[in-house]
C-alpha cells in the first residue's frame, strides 16, 4: 500500500518504491533536501505509476509554501487522479468525454498542474474511441478523436520525457518485464505458442488479482465484463488453470444472480446484441467447464422457453422468426423499425445451441430447424435488391420480407448504433447455426446458403470488379471474407473437399497445417501473437478502461488510427489462433464449437499443437519446457465410441514411450500419460 502521509521516513519509502518500479528520480534525491513545487510536479509527471503520482500530489497539497490557487487546483487534480485510479467503474468518464471530446479537470490552462491532465485526457479519448462503434467504425470521427488524443500524448511526452506511458500510445513499445530463455530442441511453433499462452495467462491473472471486485465484477459493468471469457478461452477452456476457472465460475454465478437476470434473461429492454450478452456469455463458458452440472442445462432450456412463448412468432408467410431486435425477459418491443430478426439473434440462444449440439434434444430440434428454415428461405429469395443466395442483414416482422423498414436491404436501421446490424454484421453466427443444423439433422438444405455465398465469393475473387454497387452481388462478394471459419469447420468434421478452392485461397495458417501439413505460416502467425503480447503490458492491464476491449490496444496502430500510416512492428494478438492450435477447433468456442481436446494441466511450460481431430482419431505434437517429467491428463471430445490405441512417441526414439488401449464410451474420454522434458513428442489416438 502507498503511505497516506509522506513525512521524511515515508519520503524515503516512496523513493525506494519508485526505484523498485524503475523510476529512479525520487531515489536520487539527496536526504534532507526538499524539492521545489516545480520539481515535485515534474517528478509526478515522469512517474508511470498513478498511485505514486497521487501520493506525491497529496504531499504537495499539505505543504505551507503553496498558494491558495495552486492548492485549489491540486484538490481538483487529486480528485480526478484518485477517481481514475480507484473508481470501481473504469469508464466513468465516457459520457462526459463523448459529449465534449475532452474531459475538463476544472483548472486553468495556465495552471502548473495543467500538463499533468494531458495524460489522462489522452487516455480517455483513446479508450473511448476503441470502445464506441459510433467512433471506431466511422473514420472521420475516429480521426478527430485520435488526433486530439495524440496531441495530448505528444505534449505530455515532451513535458515529461521519463514517462514511457504516453510514448507507448505514440507507438514506442514498452519492452517486456519477463523473458523466456531459449530451450534446446524446442521447435519454433512451440517457442512462440508457449510464450503467447503464458503471457495471455499472465494478463488474465492480473485482471483477477487487480480488478476483480468482491461481487465478481471487473470494473467495466456486467455487460462488458461478461465478454472477457472470449479471449480467455485458449487458457480457460484449452487448459485447466484452477485460479482462472474459479474466477470464471464466480463471475458467471454472480452475474446470473443479479436482480436484472432473475428470470433467466435480462429484464431491461435493449437490442439483442446487448441484452443477450449477460446470459449467453455467463452460461456458455460454464457449459464448457462444468458440463455435468444440470443447472446449466436448465438455464439453456429456459432460453428456449422464452423463444417459444415470447420472443418468436409465426409471420405472415407461415414462418417462425423473432418478432423484434429489442426484447427482454418480459416484453418484446412493438416499434415497427425495431421489428427485425437478425443474424445477431443467435446470441440470445447461444447456450441453447450448445445444449442441442450435445444432446440432440427433440424439442430444441423442432424450434431451431423451423427458425433456420425461415433464414434459408430468405437467403434463397431475390428481393428488394438483395441478390439470391445471400443471407440478408435482417428479416422484418410480421411480413417476413428481407431487411428492415429502411430503403437499403443491407442496413435495417433497427437500432441507434450505426453499422452494428449492417450487413454482413454477425453473418458468421448465422452460418455457424446453419452448419450446426445440418450437422444435427443431416439435411443438406441448411448448407445451401453457405454454398450459394461460396460461389458468389469465388466469382468475386476471379473477377475483382472495382467499386461494385452497394447491395449488389459483387458488393456482397467483396465482403464475404468471413466464410473461411465455417468452411474450415465443415472441412474438418466431414472431411469433404467441396470448399477447398476457397479455403486454399483464404484459409488460416492453422488450416494450412491441417490441410497441407505446412507449419511455415503457422509459425509466423504464432510469432506475431507472441510479439504482440510481449510488449506494452500496461496496454493490456492497468491502462484498459473497457473490459470488452482488453486486447484492442495494438489496433490503435493500424493504418489511419493513431497515425495515418500503420506501425508495422506492433501486431495484434490472435487468441483465435491459440484456441485452434491448442484445441484443434477452427473458429471460436461460442457457436458450434468443435474443440477436440482439453489439456487438464496449467498453461505453463507447455506447448500443444493439435494436428488431427475427428471421429476416428486424434493427434497432437507436445513439448514440455520444464526440466522434470510431467504427468499429463487430456480430455478427448470428438471420438466415436469404441476401442482405440494411444501412442506417445518422442523425438529420437524408435519405439513409443507409451502404448495402451483406451475405451471411448461417451463424449468425454480422459487419457493419461507422462511427458518427458524438453523433447518433441507426438500423441496419437487411433483405431
Amino acid at each position: 500500500m502507498v503511505p497516506k502521509r509522506l513525512d521524511s521516513i515515508a519520503w524515503s519509502m516512496l523513493a525506494a518504491l519508485s526505484a523498485a518500479m524503475g523510476l529512479d528520480a525520487l531515489a536520487a534525491e539527496p536526504a534532507g533536501k526538499r524539492p521545489s513545487v516545480e520539481q515535485v510536479i515534474q517528478r509526478a509527471g515522469d512517474l508511470e505509476c498513478d498511485l505514486v503520482r497521487l501520493e506525491l500530489l497529496r504531499d504537495l497539497r499539505r505543504r505551507s509554501d503553496i498558494s491558495d490557487a495552486l492548492k485549489a487546483d491540486l484538490e481538483k487534480v487529486i480528485a480526478e487522479v484518485h477517481r481514475f485510479t480507484h473508481d470501481k467503474k473504469l469508464p466513468y468518464f465516457s459520457r462526459k468525454t463523448w459529449k465534449s471530446r475532452d474531459y475538463d479537470f476544472g483548472i486553468a490552462e495556465d495552471s502548473p498542474l495543467e500538463p499533468l491532465t494531458w495524460l489522462y485526457r489522452g487516455r480517455m479519448l483513446s479508450w473511448l474511441t476503441m470502445e464506441m462503434g459510433n467512433i471506431w467504425c466511422q473514420p472521420p470521427v475516429r480521426r478527430d478523436f485520435l488526433d486530439r488524443a495524440r496531441s495530448f500524448f505528444q505534449r505530455y511526452a515532451e513535458r515529461f520525457p521519463k514517462n514511457r506511458i504516453p510514448r507507448m500510445y505514440l507507438g514506442e513499445p514498452i519492452p517486456p518485464h519477463k523473458l523466456y530463455p531459449p530451450v534446446p530442441g524446442a521447435p519454433a511453433w512451440a517457442v512462440y505458442q508457449r510464450e503467447a499462452l503464458e503471457r495471455l495467462a499472465d494478463i488474465i491473472e492480473w485482471w483477477i488479482d487487480n480488478r476483480m471486485q468482491p461481487n465478481g465484477e471487473f470494473g467495466g459493468g456486467w455487460g462488458d465484463d461478461c465478454e472477457m471469457w472470449r479471449w480467455w478461452s485458449p487458457v480457460l477452456i484449452g487448459f485447466d488453470c484452477p485460479k482462472i476457472v474459479r474466477a470464471q465460475a464466480k463471475f458467471s454465478e454472480a452475474l446470473l444472480s443479479q436482480p436484472h437476470m432473475k428470470g433467466g434473461y435480462m429484464d431491461r429492454m435493449t437490442d439483442v446484441e446487448h441484452s443477450a450478452e449477460d446470459s449467453s456469455d455467463a452460461m456458455t463458458p460454464m457449459m464448457h467447464l462444468d458440463s455435468d452440472n444440470p443447472d446449466w442445462a436448465k438455464r439453456a432450456l429456459r432460453l428456449a422457453e422464452l423463444a417459444e412463448t415470447l420472443w418468436m412468432g409465426t409471420n405472415q408467410r407461415g414462418q417462425l422468426m423473432f418478432k423484434s431486435t429489442f426484447f427482454s425477459v418480459k416484453k418484446v418491443s412493438a416499434i415497427p423499425e425495431r421489428a427485425c430478426d437478425t443474424c445477431f439473434h443467435g446470441k440470445a440462444l447461444q447456450p441453447t445451441l450448445l445444449y442441442w449440439q450435445r444432446t440432440g434434444d427433440k424439442r430444441i430440434t423442432k424450434l431451431l430447424t423451423a427458425w433456420m428454415d425461415t433464414w434459408v428461405d430468405a437467403a434463397k429469395r431475390s428481393e428488394r435488391g438483395k441478390p439470391a443466395g445471400i443471407i440478408p442483414s435482417a428479416i422484418h416482422w410480421p411480413d417476413g420480407r428481407v431487411g428492415g423498414l429502411h430503403e437499403d436491404w443491407w442496413d435495417p436501421h433497427n437500432t441507434h448504433e450505426p453499422t452494428l446490424y449492417e450487413w454482413p454484421s454477425a453473418l458468421s453466427m448465422m452460418t455457424n447455426m446453419l452448419l450446426l443444423t445440418h450437422h444435427m439433422t443431416g439435411d443438406a438444405k441448411y448448407l445451401e446458403p453457405i454454398r450459394w455465398m461460396v460461389r458468389i465469393r469465388m466469382t468475386y475473387l476471379e473477377t475483382r470488379p472495382k467499386s461494385p454497387k452497394p447491395g449488389s452481388e459483387m458488393w456482397c462478394g467483396a465482403k464475404l471474407r468471413g466464410l473461411v471459419g465455417v468452411l474450415s469447420k465443415y472441412r474438418l468434421i466431414t472431411g469433404s473437399k467441396e470448399f477447398d478452392a476457397l479455403l486454399n485461397a483464404e484459409r488460416s495458417p492453422y488450416m494450412t497445417l491441417r490441410m497441407q501439413g505446412s507449419k511455415r505460416g503457422l509459425e509466423l502467425a504464432l510469432r506475431n501473437t507472441a510479439e504482440a503480447l510481449r510488449i506494452n503490458w500496461p496496454g493490456y492491464t492497468n491502462e484498459v478502461r473497457w473490459t470488452d476491449r482488453v486486447l484492442r490496444f495494438p489496433a490503435l496502430f493500424a493504418k489511419d488510427h493513431m497515425f495515418v500510416h500503420d506501425v508495422e512492428t506492433i501486431f495484434r494478438p490472435d487468441t483465435g489462433l491459440l484456441w485452434s492450435t491448442v484445441t484443434g477447433a477452427p473458429g471460436r468456442p461460442g457457436f458450434f464449437p468443435v474443440n477436440a481436446v482439453r489439456w487438464c494441466t496449467p498453461p505453463r511450460d507447455l506447448a500443444a499443437l493439435v494436428t488431427d481431430s475427428g471421429k476416428q482419431g486424434f493427434a497432437a505434437e507436445l513439448f514440455h519446457f520444464g526440466t522434470e517429467p510431467r504427468k499429463m491428463t487430456a480430455e478427448l471430445y470428438l471420438l466415436d465410441k469404441g476401442d482405440y490405441t494411444l501412442r506417445l512417441r518422442c523425438q529420437g526414439t524408435k519405439k513409443p514411450s507409451v502404448a495402451k488401449t483406451i475405451k471411448v464410451i461417451g463424449s468425454r474420454t480422459r487419457v493419461t500419460f507422462e511427458l518427458p522434458p524438453r523433447r518433441l513428442c507426438t500423441l496419437r489416438v487411433g483405431r
